[in-house]
């Protein structure tokens, strides 16, 4: 038996899977999010431990006989996230998570004082990554910075309480701005600009390697026996890859997340930094990633079923999918920029925005613009992707290969039905998606206890295959000309 751990934003997810490639059982814990001012967005560390162990009491609960089987954990979580510790491995404050837009001013002060920075990191300096928020600390919390012996990524911090050691893989890493992508090592020259050097740094290793094993006094507290390998894991994209079987150039997906992803394998590290696009490594040996992200995705469609009064998304998902074409052709438009944008637009500052809202429009209209929003979203990330190169060699003719859908989102058969129209791609629903991060940190484990990559990095069987309609495409197609209009004329209000 293997377990995968997903930190994600909103909760914990455990996820047990057998030799047979079998999903055995999962469970869910809740983890909360703090935002003490506008545009911050912080956790507890020791909430997602708490987190974690109830998951885990669950699955013992649920499977007793197979978990007492696990011989191999991996991990994945979301990324960019800055937990600092002091000398005695104590967390020194809150972690600065991912859609924390505070560190705006760090990232101009990053790249002027290292010109290669793009070239090095294959990123544009953004503040949701890591290094940018170390930054922030160093001026505005000087008593905090000066504590600070070591910087780990949230799931890493996870490493820390299972194994002891500070670890950390290349997907994660990439997401820091201090990492030297191509060579996958760290870059003495950005971390000096940081004032930081590689003693602040966890050892490094590829996603499928084995990195320690769990702790005695925790695998007695959980019921296990025997060495517990624990995987390098991965950050929670790349992870999600290692879950559908993305493991070659131009196999990808789209996540619908609490961020919204698109992602393709690459064969080589390939920048696209003046398109906003990510380029980081694998989470498997010496391959690479294109992604586009946006920072709200299936959390804004929570957003606007709290907002509506609306206790359950899968109700107003099915509510959106009555809607006739006309009603849909006269829903407003929605800017999905609820806790800033990065690809194309690298703005922490942009805001979301219903356009054309009349006293005529309910629930089920608000909610059909915040799924074309989202997905309009996504196609600007593509998009980008598509001039940047991402993928090409999939496809010979001009046609893109089929495209994955993971995520909470992708339950949903309005939205995905929308995807593929807006992307002109198919998308192929695996069977599990909305875990497919958590599946991948499992596999992640087998391998890291001698199971093979190809045996154990097979693609998901697809429940449900979403083809481009011509109608719909049509719809969208003149409704994406207004979209794209609304960003340029109201950037200086934002």
């Amino acid at each position: 038996m293997y377990l995968g751990i997903d930190l994600g934003t909103s909760g914990v997810k455990l996820l047990l899977l057998d030799d047979a490639h079998a999903v055995v059982a999962t469970a869910d814990a809740a983890v909360p999010q703090h935002r003490p001012q506008p545009t911050w967005s912080e956790q507890h560390p020791a909430d997602w431990w708490a987190a974690v162990e109830a998951a885990v009491a669950q699955l013992r609960a649920q499977v007793p006989a197979a978990w007492a089987q696990v011989r191999g954990i991996g991990l994945s979580g979301h990324m960019h996230g800055a937990v600092v510790l002091g000398a005695q491995g104590q967390v020194l404050r809150p972690a600065i998570l991912w859609n924390d837009g505070r560190a705006s001013a760090e990232c101009a002060q990053l790249e002027a004082a290292v010109p290669t920075s793009r070239q090095i990191t294959g990123n544009l300096a953004m503040p949701g990554f890591t290094a940018p928020k170390l930054l922030w600390l160093r001026t505005h919390e000087p008593a905090v910075f000066a504590q600070i012996r070591t910087v780990l990524l949230p799931k890493d911090w996870l490493r820390l309480q299972l194994t002891g050691d500070a670890v950390s893989d290349m997907s994660d890493a990439s997401g820091t701005l201090w990492l030297d992508v191509q060579a996958r090592a760290w870059s003495p020259a950005m971390l000096q600009a940081c004032g930081l050097d590689t003693s602040h740094m966890p050892a490094l290793a590829e996603g499928s390697a084995p990195t320690g094993t769990l702790r005695s006094d925790v695998a007695r507290r959980w019921g296990l026996r025997g060495s517990v390998v624990v995987a390098a894991g991965a950050g929670d994209n790349a992870a999600s890859a290692v879950g559908v079987g993305a493991r070659t150039a131009g196999q990808g997906f789209v996540s619908l997340g609490t961020s919204g992803v698109v992602f393709r394998v690459t064969d080589a590290f390939a920048p696209a930094t003046e398109r906003a696009v990510h380029a980081f490594a694998h989470a498997l040996p010496q391959r690479w990633h294109h992604m586009s992200v946006m920072l709200s995705a299936a959390s804004a469609f929570g957003w606007v079923t709290r907002l509506t009064g609306r206790g359950d998304e899968a109700q107003l998902s099915d509510a959106v999918g009555t809607l006739s074409t006309t009603r849909q052709a006269q829903a407003p438009l929605f800017l999905p920029y609820l806790s800033g944008e990065r690809t194309p637009h690298n703005n922490a500052a942009a805001t979301g925005v219903f356009m054309g809202l009349r006293a005529e429009h309910e629930a089920a209209d608000l909610a059909y613009a915040v799924m074309e929003g989202v997905g309009f979203g996504l196609l600007d990330g593509l998009n980008a992707m598509r001039a940047a190169g991402a993928g090409q060699g999939a496809a010979a003719s001009g046609s893109e290969a089929a495209l994955a859908l993971v995520g909470g989102g992708a339950r949903s058969n309005p939205w995905a039905q929308l995807l593929a129209s807006a992307l002109c791609t198919a998308l192929q629903r695996p069977q599990g998606a909305h875990a497919a991060a958590a599946l991948g940190a499992a596999r992640l484990a087998a391998m890291a206890c001698g199971g093979d990559e190809a045996r154990w990095c097979q693609p998901l069987p697809a429940d449900t295959t979403f083809l481009p309609q011509p109608a719909q495409q049509a719809l969208l197609a003149e409704r994406y000309a207004r979209f794209v209009a609304l960003y340029p004329a109201l950037q200086s209000q934002f």
